[in-house]
């Protein structure tokens, strides 16, 4: 299975020699990607990324809604390893 996580656009530079490349920030963490399969994203847009490379333009309202499916799949993972809970096993 693959995860493609949104990111907000913050920097593009056409300037470079190879494919477009940005800065996008995921949660305040930036990272340079490879914009070449959304030509049409600017400074502003949300992107979904796999492995570097931006894969499709996201309007706001979605991005929030896989921050937010993101964040409660956290949630449920520390759930279930939490030490409070029984887990069954023997120490």
């Amino acid at each position: 299975m693959c995860l493609a996580v949104p990111g907000k656009i913050m920097e593009v530079d056409d300037q470079v020699a190879g494919p477009r490349m940005g800065v996008v920030s995921f949660g305040g963490i930036r990272k340079q990607i490879c914009l070449a399969y959304v030509p049409e994203a600017v400074v502003g847009d949300y992107v979904l990324a796999h492995v570097g490379f931006a894969l499709n333009v996201i309007d706001e309202k979605e991005a929030q809604e896989v921050f937010k499916l993101l964040e409660e799949m956290g949630e449920l993972a520390e759930n279930a390893l939490s030490p409070d809970e029984p887990s069954g096993k023997a120490p």
